[in-house]
């Protein structure tokens, strides 16, 4: 419960407390930035992969709900990491948020001899999106324009 007046007295002021004795006010500040940080990203695995807790029944599934959910966060910081080399320290929402601005799209046409055709192909990649590709040296368009003529 906040002491009366805290707020006029310190504003914007964060009491951390721990049981680190050992930790200088640098060392508590980079824990606490992680942590939530991380919180951030399991929230984001949580709701995006559907990663949210699931209420298991045997063992097995309990571990292996877990064994993906790790296995995704440490993908995630693979790729933070990866980015830091090259002066990119976005968080993980702002990531997400320039990722998912691409798309693959399907045109799809009726042909003069009655087959249809389909190209499959990817947009291109917005200048901050490439920018992420770049740094991750990554193609844009993997897979290139696919063409299905039924």
């Amino acid at each position: 419960m906040p002491v009366a007046g805290t707020q006029l007295t310190h504003p914007g002021v964060y009491c951390l407390r721990t049981n680190e004795m050992n930790w200088d006010e640098a060392s508590l500040w980079k824990t606490y930035i992680m942590l939530t940080d991380l919180e951030a990203v399991f929230r984001s695995l949580k709701s995006e992969l559907g990663l949210r807790p699931i209420y298991h029944h045997k063992e097995d599934r309990a571990e292996g709900h877990v064994f993906i959910t790790v296995l995704a966060y440490q993908a995630v910081q693979a790729l933070r990491r990866k980015l830091k080399t090259q002066d990119i320290n976005e968080s993980w929402a702002t990531l997400r948020e320039i990722f998912s601005v691409q798309q693959r799209v399907t045109a799809t046409s009726k042909q003069r001899n009655g087959r249809t055709l389909h190209v499959r192909k990817t947009t291109v990649a917005e200048p901050k999106l490439q920018r992420l590709y770049d740094a991750l040296d990554l193609t844009a368009s993997p897979v290139g324009v696919r063409k299905l003529v039924n």
